[in-house]
């Protein structure tokens, strides 16, 4: 007889969620229990996402009205973690439920934010995965191969790792006290890119390039520097006057980058200051 699978209850069903819900179930790692969300509707529609057909799992808009499982997974926004672990604590407390193990996917805040839950013998951890989730189908096809850092209570990480591991993820812990410099990593890894590149297309719109041009060289551009990061490292991949330490340069296309956008200008000199470090150039000789 084959033995039943972990259950996993949902509280809260955004991208993310719904993401490592569906590839829990779809490769027969955990059974999806009861999906919590503020409407039946909304609740319905990730089930529907996470396990099509399936009879087993509940959309439900009260946590009043949810079942024990063995895992609880907390996918609401940061702000709304430490509430909803009081509000699951209660709700536990009053049913009666067994220690379970509970987790949040925020990669800023700590599994602290759990501690009602760990004041009633719950094991609880959070696990953040570095992927960019745009959307749950791209993500679920992204997934394997990501990188997953768990930090929480020993014997909730040892178990969540043969989880992530099962669907594609790569597992490493993260001390507590590191959590919001590493994820202030990831924020610099991919969320600036964007940003970069629209004041990138803003500059030359400005400057009366045509769109088209724009667009062709957003992808282009963006090809061949992540080509180039990846092939020879972010130093060697590095060009421009701060490779070459032209400081005149740097100062020149700062004032008048400043002249259009002061905000712009700000984040061109910082930039330019780490990429000067980064060339191994020294910084700029003071004025006489």
């Amino acid at each position: 007889m084959a033995q039943a699978l972990p259950t996993l209850n949902l509280i809260g069903a955004g991208r993310v969620g719904q993401t490592l819900a569906q590839l829990w179930t779809r490769n027969g790692v955990l059974q999806v229990r009861d999906v919590l969300t503020r409407s039946i509707a909304s609740a319905q529609a990730a089930l529907d996402f996470i396990a099509p057909g399936a009879s087993s799992g509940r959309a439900l808009a009260h946590i009043a009205d949810m079942r024990a499982a063995d895992i609880w997974l907390l996918a609401v926004p940061d702000a709304q973690i430490g509430a909803c672990a009081l509000e699951l604590a209660t709700h536990a407390g009053q049913c009666g439920d067994a220690p379970a193990l509970a987790f949040h996917c925020s990669g800023a805040q700590s599994a602290a934010l759990l501690r009602p839950l760990r004041d009633l013998g719950w094991s609880v951890a959070s696990a953040h995965p570095v992927l960019s989730f745009a959307s749950p189908q791209a993500a679920a096809a992204q997934f394997p191969g990501t990188p997953c850092a768990l930090e929480g209570d020993a014997a909730a990480c040892g178990a969540l790792q043969p989880w992530f591991s099962a669907i594609g993820g790569a597992c490493f812990t993260v001390r507590s006290e590191d959590k919001v410099l590493y994820h202030a990593a990831a924020v610099l890894a991919t969320n600036f890119a964007p940003v970069l590149q629209a004041l990138a297309e803003d500059a030359w719109r400005a400057t009366g390039m045509p769109d088209t041009l724009s667009l062709r060289l957003r992808e282009r551009l963006l090809h061949n520097a992540v080509n180039n990061i990846v092939a020879l490292g972010p130093q060697r991949a590095l060009t421009g006057p701060a490779a070459r330490g032209d400081h005149a340069a740097i100062a020149l296309q700062a004032d008048v980058v400043a002249d259009w956008d002061p905000q712009a200008a700000a984040a061109y000199r910082a930039l330019s200051v780490l990429a000067l470090r980064l060339a191994g150039h020294p910084p700029e000789p003071p004025q006489a």
